[in-house]
């Protein structure tokens, strides 16, 4: 018996594949258009809000309210009524990853026709997407071993790189990528890479102290053992310090007469979210750490962090070639130069 033959596809059929796969590629972006930047911003916001559910669940003790991963809890991927609240905000904040993912593939997807022009959205939304599979694992690490203190710090960590990572991202999609040329002089550049450094240790700090404290989850949640009293004043060190490297930021920059104008717009951000963060991290020390505003403290480190990052990157010319006196150099946000597409 011969063996059976399948006739070959037309080939209308055959170019129709192709075809289709090419009008959807010719229907991307080729150049850092009004989608680009949306979904940059929604990249953004979307890493903000999951610092906030995260807290949530930690400040309400939810963290175990899904006792398991990556089920919610054995036989049920979601929560049952009978786990309550806890079970309920612990899967709300798990399921929020599913938006994340949404958004990250399409931000990639979005600058995928300007790989070789614009390498570095390219990289940078790469690397946002291989982000949440490490989140993911970070994750289940932190159940399986109980909600230890040290790995839920890293958890938080990892979500403040995020913000970062995703605050670059909004500013080379207005800005272009890295320029060669310094705005500043050396001494500013260093100035704002050292108050950088006293961020990162603010946060780190603070980190510590929430995982010694009484929000570090419920009474059954273990702390890191440090004393908390200790750590509370500890945070409030490099705190001042940024402050007043801050301070010195928003000297320099007015003070300059080659300074863009989006860096003295930054600087003066950057200055108003410390004002509101320590005025928060008093008031709740005065009134017994209250949840909201402990939780307000973390999306306001979020915040820190993301303009902090667009401060630093203000301080050098962009692949725009915005600099005093050119096409850009306004208070508003140019726009995005457009490339050829190969």
């Amino acid at each position: 018996m011969k063996p059976a033959v399948t006739p070959a596809a037309p080939p209308a059929a055959r170019a129709s594949a192709p075809t289709s796969a090419s009008r959807l590629i010719d229907r991307l972006p080729s150049t850092v258009d009004a989608r680009v930047r949306l979904l940059a911003w929604a990249s953004l916001v979307i890493q903000t809000v999951l610092i906030g559910t995260g807290g949530a669940v930690r400040l309400t003790g939810s963290g175990l309210g899904c006792p398991t991963w990556p089920q919610c809890t054995a036989g049920s991927l979601t929560n049952t009524p009978e786990m309550g609240i806890h079970g309920l905000i612990e899967f709300a904040n798990r399921a929020l990853t599913g938006v994340v993912v949404v958004i990250a593939i399409l931000v990639f997807v979005s600058v995928l026709r300007m790989r070789a022009e614009r390498r570095d959205l390219f990289v940078i939304t790469l690397l946002q997407g291989l982000s949440i599979p490490l989140q993911a694992v970070i994750g289940g690490i932190t159940v399986l071993t109980g909600l230890n203190p040290y790995i839920v710090g890293v958890h938080f960590v990892v979500s403040i790189l995020l913000v970062l990572l995703t605050s670059m991202l909004v500013y080379r999609v207005y800005y272009g990528p890295r320029g060669t040329a310094r705005l500043m002089p050396g001494g500013y550049l260093v100035l704002a890479h050292v108050t950088t450094l006293f961020v990162a240790i603010t946060v780190i700090v603070g980190v510590l102290t929430t995982g010694s404290g009484p929000h570090a989850g419920d009474a059954h949640t273990p702390r890191n053992g440090l004393d908390t009293a200790f750590l509370q004043h500890a945070h409030s060190w490099p705190a001042y310090a940024t402050l007043a490297g801050t301070l010195l930021l928003v000297f320099g920059a007015f003070r300059s007469r080659i300074a863009p104008p989006r860096l003295r717009r930054f600087v003066v951000i950057l200055l108003g979210v410390e004002l509101v963060q320590i005025a928060v991290g008093l008031t709740q020390a005065r009134m017994g750490l209250p949840e909201v505003l402990v939780g307000l403290h973390m999306v306001l480190a979020g915040a820190l962090v993301g303009v902090m990052t667009a401060v630093v990157l203000s301080s050098r010319s962009s692949g725009l070639g915005v600099l005093p006196g050119q096409t850009g150099s306004s208070g508003s946000m140019p726009t995005a130069r457009k490339t050829s597409v190969r």
